[in-house]
Order: C-alpha cells, then structure tokens, then sequence
C-alpha cells in the first residue's frame, strides 16, 4: 500500500520511551504517510499519550527517532515541534473557557506571521464548521460538547499543519456526540490533512482510518490497513467487543 508513496511524513523509529526506570513504549516503528488517517488503539496505560508527547517533544525517547518531513525532530522543543508543523487537538478538547470562540481560534495561528494564509485558514474553518462561524462571539464555555470539538479541531487547523494528532476525540462524549465528532473528522479528512487519532473507540477509528496500530504495554502488536483489523480475530476479542 504504501511503497509507491515516497517517504513518510511522520515516522517513529525504534522509539523506546522512559519515565525513570520505568519503559513506557518499547521499540516502537510507526509510518505515517501524507494525506492518510492513521489510527492508534489500545487500552488504558498502554502507551498511546505516550505515543502522542513523544511526537510532541514532551518526551525525549530514550531510544530511537521521531523523524517530521525527513528531520529528526525528537530531542526539540514542543515550540519548535509545533513550528515545524504537527498540531494537536487535545484530550477533552482544553479550550480557554472564559475567551471567545473567536480568541481559542487566533490562538492555533499564534506562530504564523502571514495574516492572509491565517485568514485563508479561519476561512477553511469556517466552510468545514460553519457552526463555529455562528459561535464567534461566545464564550467557549457555553458551548455544547460537540460544539467544543469543532472549535479545538478548528484551533489546530489554523496552524495548518502537516500532520494533525488528536487524543482520544470522543471522550467524554454522549454516544450521540461521538459519532457527529467521527463526521467532523470525516471533513478534516476531506481538506487532504494527514491525521494520526489515538482513541479506545477502536469500532469508530478504524471506521474512517486508513490503517491501525494497536499497542499493548507500550509495543505495537498488531499493523495493518484498518479494514484488515476490522476483521482480525484477535482485534475483535480484545477491542471491539466481540467474543
């Protein structure tokens, strides 16, 4: 599937990651290809956050690479991580509550310095959720859960970024919100961004992923294109509910 497309995008090369004495993730290998959304499953304390401020640069690997557009990039700063071009939507959407939809939205372009790519980006916004156009001038606060998310994904569009992490989109959601958050990344999809969703909802990921890494006590055990893990015996005993 992906020999015809050059070199990755975002790639974790043998990546083993401590917290002390503790190895968090061991001898980790993830591709990440321009234009694909990627999914990262696994149960809780398996290591997907980990997998997540590693990108980051929240956490230095004790081993291994973490290599953005062909440049290692483990070892920066966050800062310079984010300059370079991944974007986060993080764990329960951690929108500014007390500023405007308007403000949380500047915020993602808070490192451009071009004010027509940054309102070509709010524009993109805009089309992809129009509701957060309606939204502008509100608290983010006051806004309903699914309406949050569509302004924490928006903040980080507006970075433009080369690759999109999110952390486990659908917590805390209703069920009813869960699948409008899986349309709303359906439409991030369709801009041509490269997505990687760490998320427990393996049935909902692997839905609109490409292709799936499921980790376990911080190793991958199972890769493959997510229709295939749709279908894995041992994907469905262990994630999706089925016996």
């Amino acid at each position: 599937m992906t020999t015809e497309r050059g070199a990755p995008i975002l790639e974790l090369r043998n990546v083993s990651t401590h917290y002390g004495l503790v190895a968090v993730l061991r001898d980790v290998d993830m591709d990440i290809y321009a234009g694909e959304m990627v999914c990262l499953l696994g149960g809780n304390a398996s290591g997907k956050t980990t997998t997540l401020k590693t990108i980051l640069g929240y956490v230095t690997p004790s081993e291994g690479d973490v290599v953005l557009d062909g440049n290692v990039v483990s070892g920066m700063s966050t800062a310079e991580v984010v300059r370079r071009g991944v974007s986060m939507v993080p764990e329960n959407r951690r929108l500014f509550p007390d500023m405007t939809v308007e403000e949380n939205l500047r915020l993602g372009a808070y490192l451009r310095r071009d004010r027509s790519a940054i309102e070509a980006a709010r524009e993109t916004v805009f089309e992809t959720f129009p509701r957060v156009r309606e939204r502008l001038k509100q608290k983010a606060g006051t806004l309903s859960g699914g309406e949050q998310q569509m302004v924490a994904m928006g903040r980080a569009l507006m970075a433009d970024p080369k690759v999109l992490l999110m952390d486990e989109p659908s917590m805390g959601l209703a069920p009813i919100l869960v699948e409008q958050v899986f349309e709303i990344i359906k439409k991030i999809r369709e801009l041509g961004k490269t997505v990687f969703i760490v998320e427990q909802n393996a049935n909902m990921a692997l839905s609109i992923a490409d292709r799936g890494y499921v980790i376990q006590t911080g190793q991958v055990v199972l890769a493959d294109t997510a229709q295939n893990l749709l279908q894995n015996p041992l994907m469905r005993e262990a994630y999706l509910g089925e016996l």
